[in-house]
């Protein structure tokens, strides 16, 4: 067989498995939904004083790689984080990215005029530990804005 082609080929091969591990690395914004659909049916079976504690305490079925659930109330107070235990029961409504945006406000503002939505900001990646752009999806559940979000590379 030609060298050339032999190189082409373990070159496709070996970019092939570098983005895939790559890919794999990372969660996806279709593995965001489903933890969030996952969350929000837990809370609806367990209810919120069983299901925000689980979520807090990363349990093994709400955490993934960098993806994790958070739930906040339309007041701005953090009910569960799946990443930061020390961030439940606080108000977050002043919480500003690096960018200056008052993303918590804004997130329970959007929660409270749509079911679900995709917000972007900047925030700190638990596994990088820099801040990295961020897309959260969140879905409302009574008084609530139940998320999980993908960082952008």
């Amino acid at each position: 067989m030609n060298k050339a082609i032999v190189l082409a080929v373990t070159a496709a091969i070996g970019a092939a498995t570098v983005n895939f591990a790559v890919g794999a690395e990372f969660a996806t914004k279709d593995e965001a939904q489903a933890m969030v659909k996952k969350a929000v049916a837990f809370i609806k079976e367990q209810g919120a004083e069983k299901a925000y504690p689980v979520f807090t305490d990363k349990d093994a079925k709400f955490v993934d790689r960098d993806l994790y659930v958070v739930v906040y109330g339309l007041d701005g107070k953090v009910l569960a984080h799946g990443a930061n235990a020390k961030l439940v029961g606080k108000e977050m409504l002043d919480a500003q990215d690096v960018d200056g945006k008052f993303y918590v406000k804004e997130r329970v503002e959007l929660a409270g005029k749509q079911p679900s939505f995709w917000q972007d900001y900047k925030f700190v990646n638990p596994t990088s530990k820099k801040v990295e752009p961020k897309q959260m999806y969140c879905e409302r559940v009574a008084e609530t804005a139940v998320c999980a979000g993908i960082y952008r590379m």
